[in-house]
């Protein structure tokens, strides 16, 4: 007797033994090795969905992300004893195997919603068996999670038809709508088509599904949860739907972004409306695109660093454009795009203010010699037109004395990485596309020019912390936008305007591969490329021509946007760092009025009221600078410097490779007052510099492959009279101010001009 009470002590131990190891054997199946997810936008709507290896897509949500309507209609409808049941409501058992008895059919399956979700989770067949294993799991559910955790597996699992589980896809698929923002009508008609997904689809069966909804409305009624009112005016309205609506924006963006982000509904900061009018234009403009080339634009609120568009090319499904290259990523040649960088990198260094004196003039830099987009040269130009025009020449002359390494390390420090070939170094080429840059990066370097020189990092989810690091002085950014924006000339903070108009710069890479487009307006940078994404030139695509039309679109888009939501736009006040000045050319700095040094002047925005004198390249006017000390007798002649009464004065001469360019009064022959016959000054103070171009020295110079020999053509300026050249000291047959050169055997070689003067210039290069 005392064995059989043993038994019956230990037999309720031995069954939760049992039940605990059963748990253990065959644990609830809740984790997906490839799950569905989703990226949605911050308001929620969803832009592109990545389906599970079943092919099934979700809209992961919440209870409070539900509306309460859809709420009190599922449990009314589906499981009324939900909150108090154990998982299995015996009631509900009984009741449905007696109906089905009677009608020698299924009529009722008596599940609870819990019994359902163990089904999704673990799908039986409908056997007595598979009955038990159901309840087992609908036990499990109730044992390990909350009532509201089994609650919101239902709502993300629950099946609508097709692919479509939960009633968050299909809420979007269905309805076109938020699950917070459902009607009375709306939320009867989900509640029930779970119970036959494929049978009430609405959007194939809308008769079929507006019965079903009625039924659910009318017993909502009768249980006085909905008020006779609700439901009456629900009932009169008609399931009618458009097909299904799939996620099917930003397919690009969100595949870069579900790449770096975890979880099932990954919210990004993109703008629903912005991002499906862009993809529209991107379809519209592709027509119109060479053939094989696709284009890339970016959006970016500036003020938070949220990316609010992004279109990675013209057309995904388009195989012939490589539709699936995301050329917003992609490294490509920026051509002229970082110019407004180094502008703004040597106006903080003092080497230059906006109307310095630059030279677009040929130029040979090693065995390097840029030149314009448009083949020629316009000799004298300021820092901001030069900018606004573009021009190649100018700019590589700044680069020169900044210097192309502390040049590519400052841009990389502000996130802008520039991209080189393995063992290559940063050179001059840089300034004008000779290195690989990123769409998105090169947006988040020109954030700098709107955020008061710091750059920001993009921010593709709200989580995203805003980063940003100084990339220049905020006086620098407020001067280099302005010229941008073509508002290089000074005017007093009354006439000024605080809000900027579109700032914009264009980039070409070499061959027309690359073009390029970059602006900046009072709340957005926009960001447009286009080409080819194999890389293959594109005749007559350039920057001004192929991008910024489509920049133009975008601006207008978002003004559009703007004006019809009233927001007020930023406004970029004058920094106190930033004054107004006159100055004069050549010498770059302001002179007082009279003063015959001042050949041209010019209004100009000064940074901390730096005036740098004029930049002189490298190699030029010898050590004398554009200074020349003079010495004048009262009748204003030069003269030498020990005659009697000798005054000396500073002559302001014009850099001696613009002479071509300039005014004959303004060359130095006119600019340099006449000798005097009695106290004559020394030759040496009459003869401009002798200078060589062509090839520089130390320069390394090589053939072309395939070629033997070389022509090299010499040129010399400045000097005085004739011309005698020495190659390695042997004298050659040209007295003219230029030569010919065509060594042919590989070595070191020194090459001389003599002038009449007995001024030498000398370079010496090495031919491989």
């Amino acid at each position: 007797m005392r064995r059989r009470w043993l038994w019956l002590a230990a037999l309720p131990l031995l069954l939760m033994l049992m039940l605990w190891s059963a748990d253990r054997l065959w644990p609830l199946p809740l984790r997906e090795v490839h799950p569905a997810r989703v990226v949605v936008t911050e308001a929620g709507v969803p832009l592109w969905r990545f389906a599970d290896e079943n092919g099934i897509w979700r809209y992961p949500v919440s209870l409070n992300e539900v509306s309460p309507r859809y709420l009190e209609a599922l449990l009314n409808y589906e499981d009324r004893w939900f909150w108090k049941h154990p998982g299995v409501n015996p009631f509900s058992v009984l009741r449905a195997a007696w109906q089905d008895l009677r009608a020698g059919h299924v009529v009722s399956g008596g599940s609870t919603l819990t019994m359902q979700v163990a089904r999704l989770l673990d799908p039986h067949p409908r056997t007595p068996g598979g009955k038990l294993r159901q309840l087992w799991r609908a036990l499990q559910l109730e044992w390990h999670l909350s009532k509201t955790d089994i609650l919101t597996l239902y709502l993300n699992r629950a099946p609508f038809g097709g692919t479509l589980q939960g009633v968050g896809a299909a809420s979007w698929a269905y309805l076109g709508k938020s699950p917070e923002r459902l009607s009375y009508a709306d939320a009867a008609l989900l509640a029930v088509l779970p119970q036959a997904p494929s049978r009430l689809r609405p959007d194939r069966w809308p008769q079929r599904a507006q019965a079903a909804r009625d039924k659910v409305l009318r017993r909502m009624a009768k249980e006085g949860v909905w008020s006779d009112r609700q439901v009456k005016e629900s009932l009169q309205e008609p399931v009618w739907l458009a097909p299904r609506q799939m996620p099917q924006l930003a397919p690009l963006f969100a595949r870069h972004l579900a790449q770096r982000e975890a979880g099932v509904k990954i919210v990004s900061t993109l703008d629903a409306a912005l991002q499906r009018q862009l993809e529209a234009l991107a379809l519209n403009l592709k027509s119109r695109l060479p053939a094989r080339s696709s284009l890339a634009m970016l959006v970016v609120d500036h003020q938070s660093m949220k990316v609010r568009g992004w279109v990675g090319s013209a057309d995904i499904d388009d195989d012939s454009r490589f539709g699936h290259v995301d050329m917003v990523t992609a490294v490509r040649s920026p051509g002229s795009v970082l110019k407004p960088f180094i502008y703004g990198f040597a106006l903080d260094d003092g080497l230059i203010h906006p109307a310095s004196l630059l030279q677009d003039v040929p130029r040979r830099f090693g065995d390097y010699r840029p030149g314009n987009f448009d083949s020629g040269f316009n000799g004298p130009v300021s820092m901001s037109e030069a900018l606004v025009r573009s021009l190649n020449l100018p700019a590589v002359q700044v680069l020169e004395a900044y210097g192309p390494r502390r040049f590519t390390g400052r841009l990389r420090n502000a996130g802008l990485q520039l991209r080189f070939p393995p063992a290559a170094e940063p050179s001059l080429a840089i300034i004008l596309g000779g290195a690989g840059a990123r769409l998105d990066e090169l947006v988040a370097a020109y954030s700098a020019f709107a955020r008061h020189g710091r750059a920001g990092q993009l921010r593709l989810t709200p989580q995203d912390p805003l980063l940003e690091r100084p990339l220049m002085s905020q006086g620098a950014a407020w001067i280099i936008r302005r010229i941008l924006a073509n508002e290089a000339q000074p005017l007093p903070d009354s006439s000024l305007p605080q809000t900027v108009p579109l700032a914009w710069k264009t980039g070409t890479s070499y061959g027309y591969r690359d073009a390029w487009a970059i602006g900046i307006t009072a709340q957005y940078v926009i960001g447009v490329w286009t080409g080819r994404p194999d890389g293959t030139p594109v005749a007559g695509q350039f920057g001004f021509a192929s991008a910024v039309p489509v920049l133009n679109q975008i601006n207008n888009l978002l003004q559009a946007g703007v004006q019809s939501q009233r927001i007020a736009q930023p406004v970029d006040p004058r920094p106190a760092s930033v004054t107004s000045a006159a100055i004069c050319w050549p010498g770059g700095q302001a002179l007082p009025a009279g003063d015959t040094n001042c050949r041209r002047r010019l209004a100009t925005w000064l940074l901390d009221n730096s005036e740098p004198p004029t930049l002189l390249a490298q190699g030029q006017e010898s050590n004398q600078g554009i200074v020349r000390p003079v010495w004048l007798n009262k009748k204003g002649e030069r003269v030498a410097a020990d005659c009697p009464e000798a005054i000396k004065k500073d002559v302001l001469l014009w850099p001696l490779p613009l002479e071509p360019w300039l005014l004959a009064s303004e060359r130095r022959a006119a600019r340099l007052p006449p000798a005097s016959a009695s106290c004559p000054p020394m030759q040496a103070e009459d003869v401009a510099p002798l200078l060589i171009s062509g090839v520089s020295d130390g320069a390394i110079v090589k053939r072309l492959p395939g070629q033997t020999a070389l022509s090299l053509r010499i040129v010399s300026q400045g000097g005085q009279g004739r011309r005698w050249w020495f190659l390695n000291g042997d004298l050659l047959e040209a007295s003219g101010n230029s030569v010919t050169l065509m060594p042919q055997k590989s070595g070191e070689y020194q090459l001389v001009a003599l002038d009449e003067a007995g001024q030498t210039a000398v370079a010496r290069f090495t031919l491989q």
